[in-house]
Formats: C-alpha cells, sequence, structure tokens
C-alpha cells in the first residue's frame, strides 16, 4: 500500500525551458484540488535542499498566470551537484558533498516526496537522491529533445518555432543581398532542433552532431547553387556539430567556444568560397519566451501524471511521451544514454530527398 502522502517538494534544475512553468501549475493544481496535498517549491535546482530558506510555498493563488511565462518561478542552475557542489572557500575552489543535508532537510521540511524537473544531469541527481532515501518522481525537460525514454520532451516544440521563424527571416534577407547565411542553433549532442528547423525553413545544408562533414561538401553544395542561378543560401548548424580536422588553408580548427561554431564554420565558407556569408547564432533566444501551445498542454500533462505517480507510490520513476500516451518508465532508463538522430533514419531521408545536404562524403 503506498504511503499516506501530505506535503511534496518540486524543484527543477539545468537550464531553463519554455514550460517549465506550465509543469509547476499543473503540479500544484493536481496535487492541491486533487488530493489536498501542500506543496512545497525548491529554488534555484536542489539548492533550495541545501539552503531551506531558499523554499517557498507553492498555492492555487501563488501559481495563477504562469502557464504562459517562460522560464521558471522557481529559479534554477546547472551547476548545483549536492552530491559534488564547489564553493569558493579562501579563494580557493573546494568540493563538498551536501547530498545527507538535502536528505535532512527535506524530512525538516516534511517532505514525503519530491518532484524533479530536468534533463540528463538533473534527473541523475535525482535519482540519487531516491537511492538516499528521498522518494522522487521524475519530468523530462530540454529543449534539444535527446531523452532516449521519451518521444517528445516539452520545450523542443516551442524552440523549434523560435528557430524555424529566424531561418525564414533570414532567408528573406539573404535572398535580397544574394548571401550565404549561416544560423547556430542549439543541440549540444543531438541534432534535432537543427534538422527539424532546417527542414521547415528550407535549408540548403544542415549540419548536425551525429553527421561529420566537410567544408569541401558543403561548399560543393554551394557552388551548385550558385551555377544553378541561386545567389543565396541557408546553412543551419547545430552548436555541437564536430569539426573538420582542419580548415580550407589545411590550418587545424581552434576548438570553438560557446556560440563560436558557427562563426567559425562562416569563415571556412567565406575563405572557401570568397562569397558574401553572414552568421546569426540563435543561443539563448530559443530558451526563452512564451511555450507553444504544444508544449503547455505537454508540460501540463506531465505535472498531472507525475503527482499520480506520487498518489501510486511509483517512485524511482520518470514520466514520458510515448505513441501520444502519458507513460512512466525508470528514471535508470532515462538517463545515461542520449537520443541521438539516426544518420539513416526518417528524418535525415526526407531531408536528402529534397536536396538538403549534411556535408557528407
Amino acid at each position: 500500500m503506498a504511503q499516506t502522502i501530505q506535503t511534496i517538494g518540486i524543484a527543477n534544475g539545468g537550464g531553463d525551458c519554455p514550460g517549465l512553468n506550465a509543469v509547476i501549475r499543473g503540479v500544484v493544481r493536481a496535487a492541491i484540488l486533487g488530493h489536498g496535498w501542500r506543496v512545497v517549491g525548491i529554488n534555484d535546482g536542489f539548492d533550495g535542499l541545501i539552503w531551506t530558506e531558499r523554499t517557498m510555498a507553492l498555492t492555487i493563488e501563488s501559481i495563477a498566470g504562469i502557464l504562459p511565462r517562460g522560464g521558471t518561478i522557481l529559479g534554477t542552475t546547472n551547476r548545483g551537484n549536492p552530491f559534488h557542489y564547489d564553493v569558493d572557500e579562501g579563494g580557493k575552489k573546494v568540493t563538498h558533498d551536501y547530498s545527507l543535508t538535502c536528505l535532512e532537510n527535506a524530512r525538516k521540511l516534511g517532505l514525503d516526496a519530491m518532484i524533479a524537473i530536468g534533463g540528463d544531469g538533473t534527473l541523475t541527481i535525482a535519482r540519487d537522491l531516491g537511492r538516499l532515501g528521498i522518494p522522487i518522481v521524475g519530468v523530462p525537460k530540454t529543449i534539444d529533445n535527446d531523452l532516449s525514454a521519451t518521444e517528445v520532451t516539452f520545450g523542443f516544440d516551442t524552440a523549434l518555432h523560435v528557430a524555424t521563424d529566424a531561418i525564414d527571416r533570414l532567408h528573406t534577407t539573404a535572398e535580397s543581398h544574394g548571401r550565404v547565411m549561416v544560423i547556430e542553433v542549439m543541440g549540444r549532442d543531438a541534432g534535432w532542433i537543427a534538422l527539424h528547423s532546417g527542414i521547415a525553413g528550407g535549408a540548403d545544408v544542415i549540419l548536425i552532431p551525429e553527421i561529420p562533414f566537410t567544408i569541401e561538401t558543403v561548399c560543393a553544395r554551394l557552388r551548385d547553387r550558385t551555377a544553378t542561378g541561386k545567389k543565396f543560401s541557408l546553412v543551419v548548424v547545430a552548436e555541437g556539430v564536430k569539426l573538420p580536422a582542419q580548415d580550407p588553408k589545411g590550418e587545424p580548427f581552434p576548438a570553438p567556444r560557446p556560440g563560436q561554431v558557427g562563426i567559425l564554420i562562416g569563415d571556412a565558407i567565406h575563405a572557401h568560397l570568397k562569397q558574401d556569408v553572414r552568421v546569426t547564432v540563435l543561443g539563448h533566444i530559443q530558451r526563452g519566451g512564451s511555450p507553444s501551445p504544444f508544449d503547455r498542454i505537454l508540460a501540463t500533462r506531465f505535472g498531472v501524471e507525475a503527482v499520480e505517480l506520487v498518489a501510486r507510490g511509483e517512485f524511482g520513476r520518470m514520466v514520458c511521451l510515448r505513441a501520444g500516451e502519458i507513460e512512466s518508465v525508470p528514471i535508470d532508463e532515462a538517463v545515461g544514454e542520449t537520443r541521438l538522430v539516426d544518420p539513416h533514419g526518417s528524418m535525415v531521408r526526407t531531408a536528402r530527398a529534397v536536396g538538403i545536404v549534411f556535408g557528407d562524403q
């Protein structure tokens, strides 16, 4: 028989994402209206379990109006791992293990269970806290759409809309000036945003981490367009692409800092073709703003099902979307394996069929 639940906590970690507030709202309303529970918001990732003054009561009134808001009312961090927490002490970085502090404070807060919203890193921490004794339910979150246990993560659809809208806008100015436009989108390990937005925006070249490319092959495609009277081209680049060993001059590509890979590729294309090239790095624009209707609905469904998992005592599990239905899987199955684009899958085949080049030989 499931334990009696009176109070639950909710935390989110990692990068912010459109739809986080919709999950929080779904959890709070389902917990209070459906079960009469008290809900505690854990601020700034898991930091609120280390320093309990960073917690807040969440009520129907306090979450009113947050459904269309981007970001998260709880704040977030991608540096707060309580098992390996870096602090500055006397000018030196010292690593502390605050995991037992989190366990003790969860008990002091009266938490009977916690719902953790995040990607691979956050859910790994949540799983490990669960192993210490904090009953945990996970909710998947990442605009990269790269968690293997769910077909879609909330935030991806909004990021895709932002990226596609940017490509549409750049299309018209590229055509007007006869330029090559390089658009860098997010996607550290997986190229889902680049692939989907590139197809939706009519890109000529899409570069993703899963498919090795050469500048020469990319430029051959751009040269072919010029030969057929097309004076402009669109190149969509995922931020995590693996750069070739050498640039067109035979020099090693430097290791790019965040937001620089598109610039390096744009410079290489210019050096190779002597064509006018402009680079746009969308960056955190994709993370911000109001979530799309799809993401609001998916996030709400995830939040409600997370509450039901708590009510049934099904801890150590993560909600997921499969074949349009909300299900759950063990968190162990959700972390540690990145959902990558299949280089031979239907999406890539579709792109190739309409003439999109991925820069491979």
